[in-house]
């Protein structure tokens, strides 16, 4: 495998040494090959053969006579093997070599493993330093340059040398007369190989052997992302074939070991397959597009095994569960499995659970994740939706028509009417699939999958990204309006992770809301300070944004989130505002009061959890305070001409994405509160040195100083007086309290 100082620095004369040479052997083998069959094979056809020699030597003059048309043909397909892969090599190495000479010119640093740095790190620059300074861009454009050469590189030398080993055989007597015209041909050839021997394990059922599985699994982890590979491998085991495997590995009836002593390749074995079938739906060749009409057409079959049966939408839809299935697809398979529930439900008469059971004594097991049996189609479903945003913002925004009578997608899904769906429950009688349900509404809301390790921000270049940020904010609106209390929340159990990454992905718009104390917003200045037009902020309306941040900020996990996001997005608000010192100082105040509306609600929901165990109660307290977990290497990354945003690994489960209101390019940041603040957010981790506080102040006296950390460090940076810094505190307490006021329902003052 070829890695960045290989390639920087590899010697392609020889390959190209070699390309000649066969290009040479090509047009002597050819010339042979012409001889053969004007000479050798044509007087041989001729003569007049009898006795032994009929039987013998006219044989073995056409078979000699063949085998130098192999060898040309195999010799020429050698040097075009060398020949395209020669090209891939130079081409990538060229990409390297610029990004490397492009490098000193921006500020960056390219190590001799390819690592991206400052090529003079802020911290030791001189205070006249004036060399080029980076913007996070910069380091993305270059690091994903470089995975993109070393990745062209080794894609044409994997499919090279598998092809040469090909071209070369087993056979010592014969030549293959195998033909490539080119590596992008072998490289097919390789995947439709590859995709037949997958689909013969597939035919043996729950007869394989492990061994047999576990080279199905690298079979699709080797050509992961290989979208010829994708489409050959589902058309190969067809619709049909692809529902009844599925629910025959789930049969426990017949006997079969691998779900018992194998569970973790079974595990395994449905993410490689959800994916690779993934990449197959985004094909539109006339098969595929055939293949996934009648895949959504099977749907409605039921797939019977030999001890159980499931429907089609069953089946597929726990093969769903990893991947992006192209946009279409999930809109054609969504509105017919939600026409299929209403219809099997008589719309609502009788529950989903039983609605969809098998009535079996023994239920298939469609899931292998260990979540769920897998029997609500819905789940995989709406984890499908969870990996593409742009059919997920359709679909909750769109409609089924039944019998005349048309519902709505989100009062189906996510309302809390007559209408809303009744969701299947588990065995302590809870209701599942609400945290399915929550990674749709987050790529929705988002514009990235749910569990995306390098969450981004979608630029608002375009008119059409303009559009779908707006349908996103709409989308939030209505989820601000819906969760409006732990009440809300509660009732859809396994929603709370969800609804606090989608709040920091819209703790701009939150600000922007909270900012309209008493309808003052018209005339406050709201809409210039907080980049209103420029980050098209919507307005959930303050008492509804109080109210949701309330019914969040309960959970400790939600609290981490949102503490770190409102701090991260605080601090780039008055970054955004320039010199304007008076601007500066009004919107950390917004700021402050906004942690205290979040530390308010934590305090109280800590109080009611324990409130006849003091000591409980203090050590819980102690540890919600706490909540400053940024990592060293947290990243800021720049959208494309709008917002910035922050990655934040929090104590919650995953990163977040949350829009900064400047660019990071745009001048503001790069002046006192770049290399002030935000380094500070990025490499410093919290540190509570004051041990003599206990229980609930030590909790207020850690909220209160991690609210105050980004005006002091601007503070610091403007050199202040002591006098100011005083004042600016003491406004600071108020609006921290003004922001508990808000947040405080009742008489808790001992929290």
């Amino acid at each position: 495998m070829l890695d960045f100082e290989k390639l920087l620095n590899a010697r392609l004369g020889s390959l190209k040494d070699a390309v000649d040479d066969w290009t040479e052997t090509v047009k002597k083998l050819e010339k042979l090959e012409d001889q053969a069959a004007r000479g050798l094979l044509k007087k041989a056809g001729k003569a007049d053969w009898s006795g032994e020699n009929a039987g013998i030597t006219l044989p073995f003059v056409k078979k000699t006579a063949k085998e130098f048309g192999d060898a040309a043909k195999e010799a020429q397909s050698i040097r075009n093997v060398l020949r395209d892969a020669l090209g891939e090599f130079k081409a990538a190495k060229k990409a390297l070599q610029e990004v490397v000479e492009a490098a000193h010119g921006k500020g960056l640093h390219i190590g001799a493993d390819g690592t991206v740095g400052y090529l003079v790190h802020p911290s030791r620059r001189s205070k006249d330093f004036s060399g080029p300074e980076p913007a996070e861009a910069d380091f993305e454009k270059a690091r994903s340059a470089i995975k993109a050469a070393l990745d062209r590189a080794n894609d044409a030398d994997e499919i090279a040398s598998r092809a040469l080993r090909a071209l070369v055989g087993k056979d010592k007597h014969n030549f293959s007369g195998t033909d490539y015209d080119s590596l992008k041909q072998a490289g097919k050839a390789q995947d439709a190989q590859d995709a037949r021997a997958a689909a013969k394990i597939v035919a043996k059922g729950d007869d394989a052997s492990p061994e047999e599985i576990a080279r199905l699994n690298r079979y699709f982890k080797d050509n992961r992302g290989d979208q010829y590979f994708a489409e050959r491998f589902a058309l190969e085991v067809g619709v049909k074939g692809n529902l009844e495997y599925w629910a025959d590995m789930g049969d426990p009836s017949d006997g079969s070991r691998l779900g018992v002593d194998h569970a973790k390749d079974l595990k395994e074995l449905q993410k490689n397959w959800s994916l690779t079938l993934a990449a197959a739906t985004h094909s539109d060749s006339a098969e595929m597009t055939r293949w996934k009409s009648e895949m959504v057409k099977a749907g409605d079959d039921v797939i019977q095994t030999r001890g159980t049966s499931a429907y089609g939408f069953q089946v597929m839809s726990n093969l769903m569960r990893h991947g992006a299935y192209e946009t279409k697809f999930l809109r054609d398979f969504g509105d017919a499995v939600v026409v299929a529930e209403r219809r099997m439900t008589g719309d609502g008469r009788i529950s989903s659970g039983l609605a969809w059971g098998s009535g079996l004594a023994m239920a298939p097991k469609l899931n292998w994740d260990g979540k769920d049996t897998g029997s609500d189609p819905m789940a995989g479903f709406m984890e499908a939706l969870g990996h593409n945003p742009k059919a997920s913002l359709e679909f909750f925004d769109r409609s089924t028509k039944l019998d005349g009578e048309k519902l709505s997608n989100w009062d189906y899904f996510v309302g809390q009417g007559k209408d809303a769906r009744d969701w299947p429950v588990d065995g302590d009688g809870k209701p599942q699939g609400y945290a399915n349900l929550g990674h749709a509404l987050e790529s929705a809301t988002l514009g990235y999958a749910y569990d995306a390790e390098d969450p981004s921000i979608p630029p608002l270049k375009t008119e059409q990204q303009i559009e779908s940020r707006e349908a996103r904010t709409e989308l939030m609106s209505k989820i601000v309006s819906n969760y409006n209390s732990a009440d809300a929340i509660d009732k859809q159990p396994g929603m709370m992770e969800s609804l606090s990454r989608m709040a920091a992905g819209h703790i701009d718009s939150l600000n922007y809301s909270a900012a309209d104390f008493g309808g003052s917003s018209d005339r406050n200045g709201r809409d210039d300070r907080f980049g209103h037009e420029k980050n098209h902020l919507v307005d959930f309306g303050p008492t509804q944004t109080t109210n949701f941040l309330r019914a969040l900020a309960g959970d400790e996990e939600a609290y981490n989130t949102l503490s770190s996001a409102q701090q991260a997005y605080g601090t780039s608000v008055m970054a955004a505002q320039g010199d304007d010192h008076g601007d500066v100082k009004r919107v950390a105040m917004h700021s402050i009061m906004m942690h205290g509306t979040l530390d308010q609600a934590r305090f109280e929901s800590i109080g009611q959890e324990f409130a006849n165990q003091k000591e409980a109660a203090n050590r819980e307290l102690e540890k919600q305070g706490a909540w400053r977990t940024f990592a060293a290497g947290a990243v800021i990354g720049t959208t494309v001409g709008v917002a910035s945003e922050l990655i934040i690994p929090t104590r919650a489960a995953a990163a977040i994405a949350v829009p900064l209101a400047f660019e990071v390019a745009g001048g503001a940041a790069e002046t006192y509160m770049s290399n002030q603040t935000l380094d500070w957010l990025k490499e410093n981790e919290f540190d509570n040195k004051n041990e003599a506080l206990e229980g609930i102040e030590k909790a207020k006296s850690t909220g209160q100083y991690n609210a105050m950390i980004p005006l002091l460090n601007y503070a610091e940076t403007q050199d202040l007086p002591e006098d100011d810094i005083w004042d600016l505190s003491a406004e600071a307490e108020r609006s921290y309290n003004d922001g508990r006021a808000r947040s405080d329902t009742k008489d808790i003052r001992g929290y």
